[in-house]
């Protein structure tokens, strides 16, 4: 649509259009000087910035990429302007350590990305909300009922059946090309759906129906949570508009989810609330929730953040090993000898998994290559601090790129090639406090399903190579694999994997 369409549409005048134009450039210009001079001074250092726009035309549809260019110019610690928006991005292990540890009491409040603002489900974050008593409640329930070693023993059974089913779909599958991303992700949310609510929700063979449903809602929610051009979030004043439909969209995402276990809910609360429940009875993660008084709201808003955590970054994860042993058959081939060396059952199960650190290394080793979540989620400046000598200002935007840490030849020897040597006999670990490799993050925002989250692809890939030979469709050559990435909250392959599987 031209200009002058524009003005005949919403019937404005030409004088009164071209000066409401030229005023909001002015605010704008007015606004972003002001900010500038306002103890801006000592911010870490940064490419120029264009006037109103910033260093927004530098960032492209791969911030993870060219961010981690700009920090190879401009050092560890770098500054952008995003419209009116500070960001600062840290792109090595110290200068991580400077946001996630050293000054984590300053910089551990949330941005929250458009896509979440939903006044009625944010209060109820457990990803997004400040690091209030509520969510310390929250994260203390999700904890101890989900994530501590005794819930993560009560889940081994569970798990172990969810992945025979996986095992028993590809049997019945042998010689078919199969999308791995759809599997593994049916396998984990199924897990996850038992867990939270003693059911399954889709079904493996479910080839054309809620499967794909599901799956594109919640990698829907993904991608408007990870957009990158969103005005309101660049201008505040546009804030309001949602001119891109980035909270609409994103709502209307929400209630598809929401409608696949409201009636679970309602149903559960029923029998929570009659005068013939006990705690003993309580069969799910949700009987827990509705036993402290949580509303559907509460629920709906935990349940999606767990389903979107959970199955998304781990099925990245496993689809991101696969892709590096497809493409390394020498490496695969140790793994399935570690395997002949050390299980001699014909059914793996997780008490087998100790005892694989040739495979424990390779998985490292792809997620120092492809973090599930390259700019680790974003950080905000709850007041002015210091980071490696520089001052980062109240309401900054921090953000770790992890991405260029794990390809930084100053951190790791050879960073481009994929070596799971490097870890054999390493004591580095996903912990948090190895700040080489985080990608579960650090700190009071760290990751709290990091040991279910590594339980899950351990075994699913320790499943898939003990059981099966795989290779690529139409006998490719897996050596020339694409293995481009497309960005977002987590980071999935530009192109599906699809591989063809044949019993051993």
């Amino acid at each position: 649509m031209d200009i002058t369409s524009f003005i005949r549409v919403n019937n404005l005048s030409f004088p009164l259009f071209l000066l409401s134009t030229i005023s909001f450039i002015f605010f704008l210009v007015k606004q972003i000087k002001s900010l500038s001079s306002k103890s801006l001074k000592n911010l870490p250092p940064g490419p120029p910035k264009l006037p109103i726009i910033g260093n927004l035309h530098q960032v492209g549809s791969k911030p993870h990429v060219s961010t981690a260019n700009i920090a190879r110019e401009y050092g560890p610690l770098i500054s952008l302007r995003f419209g009116k928006q500070l960001v600062v991005i840290a792109s090595t292990p110290e200068a991580a350590m400077g946001v996630l540890k050293t000054q984590d009491r300053f910089l551990s409040s949330r941005v929250v990305p458009t896509a979440f603002q939903q006044p009625s489900l944010l209060p109820h974050s457990l990803i997004w909300s400040e690091c209030n008593q509520t969510w310390k409640n929250l994260r203390t329930l999700c904890q101890t009922e989900m994530f501590s070693t005794k819930a993560l023993e009560a889940q081994s059974i569970l798990r172990e059946e969810k992945i025979g089913h996986m095992l028993d779909f590809l049997h019945s599958k042998q010689g078919h090309v199969i999308n791995i991303e759809d599997v593994v992700f049916t396998t984990l949310f199924n897990t996850l759906s038992s867990i939270i609510f003693n059911k399954d929700l889709i079904d493996l063979k479910d080839d054309y129906g809620s499967r794909d449903e599901l799956k594109a809602t919640l990698h829907n929610v993904i991608e408007f949570g990870g957009r990158i051009i969103d005005f309101g979030s660049f201008y505040p004043i546009l804030e309001r508009f949602d001119l891109h439909g980035i909270r609409k969209g994103t709502m209307k995402e929400f209630l598809k989810a929401f409608s696949y276990w409201e009636g679970i809910i309602e149903e559960r609360r029923s029998q929570v609330n009659s005068s013939t429940w006990s705690s003993e009875q309580a069969q799910s993660f949700v009987d827990r929730l509705l036993e402290n008084g949580f509303s559907n709201n509460q629920i709906h808003q935990l349940v999606t953040e767990l389903f979107v955590a959970r199955t998304n970054t781990t099925t990245s994860t496993v689809v991101w090993v696969m892709s590096e042993l497809v493409r390394h058959q020498e490496i695969m081939s140790k793994i399935n000898d570690e395997m002949k060396r050390e299980i001699k059952y014909d059914k793996i199960n997780t008490s087998h998994l100790s005892k694989l650190p040739y495979l424990q290394a390779s998985i490292k080793e792809a997620m120092r290559l492809h973090p599930p979540v390259p700019l680790l989620l974003p950080h905000m400046a709850a007041d002015t601090c210091e980071v490696m000598g520089y001052t980062i200002p109240k309401n900054t935007k921090v953000f770790v790129n992890l991405w260029a840490m794990g390809r930084d030849p100053k951190v790791w020897d050879d960073p481009l090639s994929f070596k799971p040597e490097r870890f054999m006999g390493s004591r580095l670990d996903f912990k948090g406090q190895d700040f080489k490799l985080l990608p579960f993050g650090s700190g009071r925002r760290m990751c709290p399903g990091l040991p279910s989250g590594m339980k899950s692809v351990e075994f699913i890939l320790a499943s898939l190579i003990h059981e099966f030979n795989c290779a690529l469709p139409n006998g490719d050559d897996p050596s020339k694999l694409d293995m481009d990435n497309k960005f977002g909250i987590a980071m999935r392959r530009e192109k599906p994997l699809k591989l063809v599987f044949k019993r051993k």
